[in-house]
């Protein structure tokens, strides 16, 4: 009887989730730090206002990492408080996220600074210490520290392994 009902907590984590599945996500995030870009070349176009950076891009705020072959960053234009104020990232290609221990890679990402949620779709990996996590879209809202797998995920619990 045990071995069934082991058998059936396997299945179940191992199951395609049709709503999703919970995951902890890094330490809560406080977007208030400041953000800090490199790549190999910048396009600024003002008048959008979007900054597109490319190559090797890697972008930094406070324990929160991001990189990418290209990011594009949206701003908020005009005078008054907001004006220059990130709103909202684009990555494309090769992205990788990280908060604390856990990382996530993904081919785009959306990260909207305001709500502190990141979108990551198409081939998502979530590593959580010896656990992997596997979907097609992977939504994180870094103020709660929580994430949520849709599309086909498949789960790899590593006995002893923080999950």
């Amino acid at each position: 009887m045990r071995a069934v009902g082991l058998a059936a907590v396997i299945v179940a984590a191992l199951a395609p989730a049709a709503v999703g599945q919970q995951v902890p996500f890094g330490a809560s995030h406080d977007a208030s730090q400041p953000v800090e870009i490199t790549s190999d070349r910048l396009d600024l176009d003002q008048a959008a206002g979007t900054a597109v950076f490319a190559g090797g891009v890697k972008v930094g705020q406070g324990a929160l990492r991001l990189a990418a072959d290209r990011v594009e960053v949206s701003y908020d234009e005009g005078g008054g408080a907001a004006a220059g104020t990130v709103r909202r990232m684009v990555a494309t290609g090769n992205v990788t996220l990280s908060n604390g221990e856990e990382a996530a890679e993904a081919e785009r990402a959306t990260y909207d600074v305001a709500t502190g949620r990141v979108e990551m779709e198409g081939n998502v990996l979530l590593t959580q210490g010896g656990n992997a996590l596997s979907s097609q879209r992977l939504r994180i809202d870094l103020n709660a520290g929580t994430g949520q797998l849709e599309g086909r995920v498949q789960t790899i619990f590593v006995p002893g392994s923080r999950p």
